[in-house]
């Protein structure tokens, strides 16, 4: 039997940042990963002999710079080339939004750019009072502190400094839908279409769904390269970033295990003593970090006489199937894309015409069943990362929105359907790509819940939706880190403040086991 200071449950970036936090602080830590390959998300793989691609994750655009510190993470994968963004209709030119969120906007009129520029202000702002409060562990509603009353009075300040028609305007906002919005502020129908594919790529709702603005809220919470709404890819690609993690944490003295899936977390008495590896054997520590999904860590890990029926319930409960498949081809040679600017292609493509493009791509979802005219978000990694293909090929990744976990027709059947579908959407803008795939895969939902342990295949551990949330993520009674087990706490995406590649649930937990909180 082997004895740590700390036991963290997951070697994704999270479980590294928060072990690499409290190995700092002089405890002996070890990581357990049930992959071969820590990383958890940032892992690369190979799909086709000769061609790799990246994980889940496409672009960096909320890594948090504390814990960039924190890792010591190279310049050149903490921050990178600012990449554009080109939204294709097919009717229409390309629209390109370059700098952070769109400083700079070619392929609409100037009236419409100003108006552009006026929506992402406002956004701006009103994202940032919000991330105050994702910044910082959330406040026990039954006992709030000065630190949280500070936060609280600074975002009340920041509106009364910007007026009361401000105020006015952000509570009014908060929880429209983000159609609503965008018809409000713009004319052009590609840039509503970019703002809607923003709000509800990764989360269950469309365009009109109550509360949608809240996902571009939470896009424009985290920054890159130091700027608000900037995105990049690190030199090297996604899973350079994840190797990065992994030195960091070596480097701060962690032990990291691969291949060790944890099989029990051992408690008596509601404390925790250490885990059971699913091999048999034991390890001991008084704190035990979960940086993988909350309802493994409950549903599948803790015996469910140590927790209370109420709390196993609401764990449960959290919604988390994922609608977002990821397409990887192997192409003979790059695409090339119509009226396209050639520079654009190392940066972020997204496929949709409209507002209604957008919502009648959701609306088949609702009843299981795939987008007709799927919209999507492009990338051609090899054009950056020339290693990831064979000399004169290409791959192509694309995220695919609102496509079902639970697949009416079923997924033996809907892979090929959805790579149709999606080939004929790429077809209309790069003709010919058709004859140029050398091999495809396509990762639905359940496929994604299968690679990477993630249940339900929701890259977010969870829906960012209010009712999970702040002081509600994943549940009330866990949403501080600490779980109603003494020395159990969490770190993964599906704890506060949420998913997307920052690394702050990790290093906000370990800040709060390390204040002293043994729940």
């Amino acid at each position: 039997m082997t004895s740590f200071d700390a036991i963290v449950i997951g070697g994704g970036h999270n479980g590294l940042t928060a072990a690499t936090a409290l190995s700092r602080s002089g405890r002996k830590v070890i990581v357990l990963e049930a992959h071969q390959e820590a990383g958890g998300a940032l892992r690369g793989d190979t799909f086709h002999p000769g061609f790799r691609a990246n994980g889940p994750a496409q672009i960096i655009d909320r890594l948090d710079p504390d814990v960039a510190k924190l890792m010591a993470l190279p310049a050149q994968l903490a921050g990178g080339r600012e990449l554009p963004t080109t939204m294709l209709s097919g009717a229409e030119a390309p629209v390109i939004l370059e700098g952070a969120y769109g400083d700079r906007i070619t392929g609409v009129s100037p009236e419409e750019v100003e108006r552009f520029r006026t929506l992402r202000d406002k956004l701006i702002f009103q994202a940032g009072i919000l991330r105050r409060f994702l910044k910082r562990t959330p406040p026990p509603l039954e006992k709030i502190g000065m630190g949280d009353l500070a936060t609280l009075g600074a975002a009340g300040l920041a509106l009364l400094f910007r007026g009361r028609e401000e105020g006015r305007d952000f509570l009014r906002m908060l929880l429209m839908n983000v159609a609503d919005v965008a018809d409000e502020y713009l004319t052009d129908d590609r840039l509503k279409a970019l703002i809607a594919f923003d709000a509800t790529l990764g989360i269950q709702l469309g365009p009109r769904s109550p509360t949608s603005l809240l996902g571009l809220y939470y896009r424009l919470t985290g920054e890159a390269n130091g700027r608000i709404g900037g995105q990049f890819v690190p030199e090297g690609g996604l899973a350079a970033l994840g190797e990065a993690f992994v030195a960091g944490a070596l480097k701060a003295g962690v032990t990291i295990r691969t291949e060790a899936p944890v099989g029990q977390i051992l408690a008596d008495r509601g404390i925790v003593s250490g885990v059971v590896l699913e091999s048999g054997e034991t390890l001991t520590a008084p704190i035990i970090v979960s940086a993988i999904h909350p309802k493994t860590t409950f549903l599948a890990l803790v015996d469910a006489a140590e927790i209370g029926t109420g709390f196993r319930r609401a764990i449960g409960n959290i919604r988390s199937l994922g609608n977002v498949a990821r397409l990887d081809l192997a192409l003979d040679a790059p695409p090339t894309f119509t009226d396209f600017p050639e520079d654009a292609l190392t940066g972020r493509l997204v496929i949709g015409r409209s507002m209604q493009h957008v919502e009648t791509a959701f609306n088949p979802s609702k009843y299981g069943e795939l987008p007709a005219d799927p919209v999507m978000e492009v990338m051609l990694p090899s054009l950056s990362q020339p290693t990831l293909a064979p000399l004169g090929a290409a791959t192509l990744s694309a995220l695919i929105p609102f496509v079902p976990f639970a697949l009416k027709e079923g997924w033996e059947s809907g892979r090929d359907r959805l790579l149709t579908k999606a080939l004929a959407v790429l077809e209309r803008h790069a003709p010919g790509i058709s004859r140029s795939v050398r091999a495809a895969r396509v990762m639905a939902p359940p496929d994604i819940e299968a690679a990477y342990r993630m249940p339900g295949g929701h890259w977010h551990h969870g829906e960012l939706q209010a009712d999970q949330l702040l002081v509600n993520r994943p549940v009330h009674a866990a949403s501080r880190f600490g779980t109603p087990l003494e020395g159990l706490f969490l770190a993964s995406a599906g704890a506060h403040p949420g998913g997307g590649i920052s690394g702050l649930p990790g290093l906000l937990a370990a800040r709060h086991i390390l204040a002293g909180d043994k729940r």
